[in-house]
Order: structure tokens, then C-alpha cells, then sequence
């Protein structure tokens, strides 16, 4: 019989091991056939090799396992860094938000990170980084508006009738 090839195997791998990591299922089902591959006698590091992991993740998979049994291999809760602010404080962010930063004692018209970030640090003592307060921007609902800067000395009628909305 001929041997099967996928053409492009390296793009169809990495796809493959974006799809099982996308649903819970398919990772408890990967977990799965690694302690499977484990209890036929694989190495740690060679069913690593052949799943595309790490051997301390299947390692840790084996050990739960053992400890556990199957409910060691499902989903769990992963409790990551705690907020730095209370829901009642990020309520507050929200409601500020809503307001122009001079209404707060900030400078300039729109909110940015940079700004959200300097309100936070002087209203709660908390430090969040430029790129943490525009994600916030996102998870609470806002999108990022820039004014459009107007070039000196332009004429107004000739940009008008240059733009491809206009109409001549």
C-alpha cells in the first residue's frame, strides 16, 4: 500500500494544534492520548515530541492523572495574577470613562491609555501599563477614536472633491 503524505504538513500541523487548543474537549482529548502513549510505554519527552508539547506539560498530565485519575485530565480553574482593582473600582473606571479626562482633572479631550493609566496610578495607587488600559478600553466596551489631524493650509473644497465618498 502507498504511503499517505499531507501536502504542506507543517502549516496543516501547526492548524491542527490551534484547533485542539480552541475547545476544552479536544484538550481534555489530547491530554488524553498522551497519558495514553505514556501508559503503552512512551517516554515522557517522546510523547511530547509526538503531540507538540512540552515533557514537563505531559509530565504534569501523567501525574494528575495518577493522583486524580480522569478528572485530573479535564479543564480546571486557573486562577492567574488577581485584579489589581476591585469590580466596585473597575465600575468606577467605567463610569469615568464616560466623562472627558478635564472633567477629572486630566489633560487633553479623548482618553488613551497613557491618560487612563496616569488617572488610575493618582485615584487608586495602582500601577497598570499603557498596553493594559487599552485592553481595558476594549473589555469594557469603548473604542479607540483619534481625531483627524487637518493639514495646515489645505483647502477645504479641493479635499472635499478629492475623497471617494464625495460627491462631484
Amino acid at each position: 500500500m502507498k504511503a499517505l503524505r499531507i501536502a504542506d504538513s507543517a502549516t496543516v500541523v501547526l492548524g491542527l494544534q490551534d484547533e485542539i487548543r480552541r475547545s476544552e474537549e479536544a484538550r481534555y482529548d489530547h491530554r488524553l492520548h498522551g497519558v495514553l502513549l505514556v501508559a503503552q510505554g512512551l517516554t515522557c519527552p517522546e510523547v511530547a515530541a509526538l503531540l507538540g508539547d512540552a515533557p514537563r506539560s505531559v509530565e504534569y498530565w501523567v501525574r494528575r492523572f495518577e493522583e486524580t485519575g480522569l478528572a485530573g485530565l479535564q479543564e480546571g480553574e486557573r486562577p492567574g495574577r488577581p485584579p489589581r482593582l476591585s469590580p466596585k473600582q473597575w465600575g468606577e473606571v467605567d463610569a469615568v470613562l464616560r466623562k472627558a479626562p478635564r472633567e477629572v482633572g486630566m489633560a487633553g479631550n479623548l482618553w488613551d491609555g497613557k491618560t487612563l493609566s496616569a488617572w488610575i496610578e493618582r485615584q487608586y495607587e495602582a500601577r497598570l501599563g499603557v498596553r493594559q488600559c487599552q485592553r481595558v478600553f476594549r473589555q469594557l466596551g469603548f473604542r479607540l477614536r483619534k481625531p483627524r489631524p487637518m493639514v495646515a493650509q489645505a483647502d477645504p473644497q479641493r479635499q472635499k472633491a478629492h475623497k471617494k465618498n464625495s460627491r462631484r
